[in-house]
């Protein structure tokens, strides 16, 4: 399974290259904003970042253009020309953003459909020929509703109809999920920092480790 960090933050995301060997970085417009940079500087020093890798970049266009394909297609164009070996493009699960996924990957250029809610919406996703499918699934069980067999339908159809789209989850809250989502058989997680922080993290290793470090303490290391 892959590992995306979910962040604009400069500093988060060299962290995570650096400590976690991250695959690579989703962003949307709430966390560009938390950057307090304009959006296509933020984007493009991520995409420095991950230059000479094989690693990848999510970069979203105007959530007001959810209607519009054609304005969806120009504006995806215009950032894949900024970090075409980097950049994959994010576009919503509408009826529009579809549209505009088939027009680009026939054209080469990534996509990935965010903002999925429905094993329905996977599906278009990855009829259309997208790189990622991202269904959202901390939204869904804030909203009370159960996600396990919304990744599993997705995993199901991927594998029924051998279709090359890789799922993303998204909207990660917590270890128990990316576990749950690697179960399930999805491609990639995308997290922020925090989450995997604290998925890396266990009470019982800090008990083992305090027993051992005191058991190390009270044992000669040579003999003397």
């Amino acid at each position: 399974m892959k590992f995306f960090l979910d962040s604009a933050i400069i500093d988060e995301i060299q962290y995570a290259l650096d400590m976690w060997d991250i695959d690579g970085v989703t962003t949307n417009p709430r966390h560009v904003q938390v950057s307090g940079k304009p959006f296509l500087t933020v984007v493009q020093e991520i995409g420095k970042l991950m230059a000479g890798t094989d690693k990848t970049v999510s970069v979203q266009t105007n959530p007001h253009n959810h209607d519009n394909h054609d304005a969806i297609i120009e504006e995806a164009r215009r950032f894949v020309e900024l970090n075409p070996e980097t950049f994959v493009i994010k576009m919503p699960c509408t009826e529009a953003g579809f549209k505009a996924c088939k027009v680009l990957t026939d054209d080469g250029i990534r996509a990935n459909m965010t903002l999925c809610f429905s094993a329905m919406q996977a599906m278009q996703a990855m009829r259309m020929g997208a790189t990622y499918v991202s269904p959202f699934i901390g939204w869904k069980e804030s909203n009370g509703e159960e996600t396990g067999s919304f990744i599993a339908d997705c995993v199901q159809i991927k594998h029924n109809f051998d279709y090359g789209t890789e799922i993303l989850v998204a909207a990660v809250r917590n270890g128990r999920q990316i576990a749950d989502a690697a179960v399930m058989g999805a491609d990639i997680v995308t997290a922020g920092i925090a989450v995997y922080k604290e998925a890396f993290a266990h009470p019982y290793t800090d008990v083992g480790l305090g027993k051992f470090q005191s058991f190390w303490d009270e044992t000669p290391y040579e003999e003397s």
